[in-house]
């Protein structure tokens, strides 16, 4: 188990004596129902003297218990840490989740993880929270072990989506968003933009020949994206800086008939370096149109053109 955002807090030493006020999650997407959670963490937490933490995984626990099935990831595991050290949280716990782990009981967990690793004071977790193997634990379990181990627990209800839908805010939703372009909800369920990470690598360069050069953007597998489409975002280099940016996501079937999968493409407004090899992050943030193919690569360059005045004009908003 590691603890980050706050160095002096030594797992199993002398720091046990400050009591803790803990949520346990995946966090994936670090998204607006976990940011409420988190909000009453440390509110609590100010109430008691206590630390406010997160404890989350180093993967997603799907990923080894159900493979089959995992979701595909809001967040990789810098940016999910990033998001939940803004929200000014004490710390984060990360708890490695591996084959091992998936089979431990839940009074196990609650022992080793929240009493001897972060002496729990209270705990606070959505309604419908489980853990533990085959997701053994939940509130009521927590609520038989508190009074042995000290902590109380305080489940606390799932926001609702506040646009209608009679739904919570959830990484499924917002996955869901995401596989109909709709960006734009993606960002009001997140309570920040959707971002991807990855690498810009080398590719066939058909953008640069007809005039319009783009950043070709690998994103680890299990990364989630949008759907194939056309998008308005911000490209954000190693360095920091930032470019507006027009994104192509799809398998560009003017010039492909059966291409066998989706490339990511930005072409960066009013910006002409090399940019290979770079660690790189894009933002989504308007959906512009689906994908299509152009009778011919003067169509194609027309409509390029107009995406990226509308680009130009989104991003001056």
């Amino acid at each position: 188990m590691i603890i980050i955002n706050d160095s002096s807090f030594d797992f199993g030493g002398e720091s046990k004596k400050r009591r803790s006020v803990v949520t346990i999650g995946a966090y994936d997407g670090v998204h607006r129902g976990h940011q409420a959670v988190i909000e009453q963490v440390r509110q609590q937490a100010e109430i008691l003297d206590a630390r406010s933490v997160v404890v989350t995984f180093d993967r997603h626990p799907a990923s080894i218990v159900r493979p089959e099935s995992a979701p595909l990831l809001l967040t990789d595991i810098d940016q999910k840490l990033e998001l939940l050290a803004s929200t000014g949280l004490d710390a984060t716990c990360i708890v490695k989740f591996d084959e091992n782990s998936s089979r431990e009981a839940p009074n196990d967990f609650v022992k080793r993880v929240l009493v001897d690793g972060l002496s729990a004071k209270r705990v606070i977790i959505g309604e419908d929270f489980h853990f533990g193997y085959k997701r053994g634990g939940n509130v009521a379990l927590l609520r038989e072990l508190g009074p042995k181990f000290d902590f109380d627990v305080a489940p606390i209800e799932l926001i609702s989506r506040g646009d209608g839908v009679d739904e919570p805010v959830s990484s499924t939703a917002i996955r869901r968003a995401l596989a109909g372009g709709q960006v734009e909800l993606a960002t009001q369920l997140l309570g920040h933009h959707f971002e991807v990470r990855g690498v810009v690598v080398h590719g066939d360069e058909r953008g640069r020949a007809i005039g319009f050069p783009t950043a070709n953007i690998e994103v680890p597998n299990q990364i989630c994206i949008p759907a194939d489409g056309v998008y308005a975002g911000v490209f954000v280099r190693q360095d920091g800086t930032k470019h507006n940016c027009a994104i192509n996501l799809g398998r560009r079937p003017t010039f492909f008939e059966h291409a066998d999968h989706s490339m990511l493409e930005a072409h960066l407004l009013d910006f002409s370096e090399n940019l290979y090899g770079e660690k790189v992050k894009l933002t989504f943030t308007h959906f512009l149109r689906g994908e299509r193919k152009f009778e011919n690569i003067d169509a194609l360059k027309m409509q390029l053109k107009l995406d990226i005045e509308q680009t130009r004009v989104l991003s001056s908003r």
